[in-house]
């Protein structure tokens, strides 16, 4: 009887000491979490109704591949009238920095040398030749005034004796004021050859070459150069208008940015979506990695750029190599999926093991450990 208490109280004694050194032994660092991959959201910079969706959650897209389509409504329009004002702008800035046309230069230069022309005959006056020609008219006006006198006279006597009738009195008489007349005239003509051409026609002849002559430098010069510069500006702005449009045009249809994996589509063909609203969720599975957290009497284990172990239940006999590419500089409490109950009433801090490889066989989702405590 006393054999068999010896034997349990030796039985309960290697318990309670195996107990206390299970409890006190060293224990490998072990934390789980989640594979995790970045989570690109993509939409539109400009809004509308949505014409095709070209995609379907779950699916694998190449980069580049469309996802949506949204209708252009009035883009089109829009580009059409923003390249048509470029052109008209370009135009314009072309023919400013070209300048006058050759033969707007010669139609100026010509007006110049008429104007140069007139005034040169308005400054030399009447010809000798012009003055000599009124002369001789003169004298044959006054030639004309004395046989008109000498044949009044004759007629006025013969009235007299009654051998003339007196219409022929009024003709002599209509014939001297005629020929009176013809020697005023004549003289004035004389007089004003004699006296040469009016002050005012010179100064207004002589306004008209400055005239002309400004126009013709102003052609030769060609346009201002803030003209020249606005006009420019104008057809830089245009283009901007331009490329803004082609630039919207462009986002009509959604495409992926990477070789992604669908994760979630929050659209239908015919819904409005808002400018740069996230409407489709992608993963990126070329770079995976695993969110977990170390309590904070073991955080000396995690060292930054140390590569660890990290298992998965899928693949139970394979170890991937990860590297702990992030260490939280802040303590938060225990998250809910920390597997560890005795640890979520303590601190941790958050880490992240990037995965080296595997990208073959892992999964975004997938529980993953980290065995801090190995290295690789």
């Amino acid at each position: 009887m006393r054999s068999v208490i010896a034997l349990i109280v030796v039985a309960a004694a290697g318990i309670v000491g195996w107990l206390y050194w299970d409890q006190n032994r060293p224990r490998a660092l072990v934390v789980s979490g989640f594979i995790e991959a970045d989570a690109i959201r993509v939409g539109s910079r400009v809004g509308g109704r949505v014409s095709e969706l070209l995609t379907a959650e779950g699916r694998t897209v190449k980069r580049g591949e469309p996802l949506f389509r949204i209708d252009p409504f009035d883009l089109k329009e829009r580009r059409a009238q923003a390249r048509a004002e470029l052109a008209a702008y370009q135009a314009e800035h072309a023919r400013l920095k070209a300048g006058f046309r050759r033969e707007e230069i010669e139609q100026a230069r010509a007006r110049r040398d008429q104007a140069a022309a007139t005034l040169e005959r308005l400054v030399s006056g009447p010809r000798p030749q012009e003055i000599s020609i009124a002369r001789e008219e003169l004298k044959r006006a006054q030639a004309d005034l004395a046989f008109a006198q000498s044949e009044h006279e004759r007629i006025s006597g013969l009235v007299k004796t009654g051998d003339a009738r007196p219409t022929e009195v009024q003709q002599a008489e209509r014939l001297l004021k005629s020929a009176q007349a013809a020697v005023e005239a004549a003289a004035q003509q004389v007089a004003l050859l004699e006296e040469g051409t009016r002050k005012e026609d010179l100064a207004a002849a002589r306004a008209a070459l400055a005239e002309a002559e400004s126009a013709l430098k102003l052609a030769e010069a060609g346009y201002r150069e803030e003209d020249i510069a606005r006009a420019a500006a104008q057809a830089e702005a245009a283009a901007a208008s331009v490329a803004a449009i082609e630039v919207q045009m462009s986002e009509l249809e959604v495409v992926s940015p990477c070789d992604c994996v669908v994760e979630a589509v929050d659209l239908n063909p015919g819904d409005f979506v808002a400018r740069d609203a996230p409407s489709i969720t992608l993963l990126d599975p070329s770079r995976l990695w695993v969110r977990a957290y170390v309590p904070e009497n073991r955080l000396a284990t995690a060292q930054l750029e140390r590569r660890v172990p990290v298992g998965v239940d899928s693949v139970p006999d394979r170890r991937f190599a990860g590297r702990l590419t992030f260490v939280a500089r802040e303590a938060e409490f225990t998250p809910r999926n920390v597997q560890t109950p005795e640890e979520r009433s303590k601190q941790v801090f958050r880490i992240k093991v990037t995965l080296e490889e595997g990208h073959d066989v892992l999964r975004v989702g997938m529980a993953a450990d980290v065995y801090l405590d190995e290295s690789m």
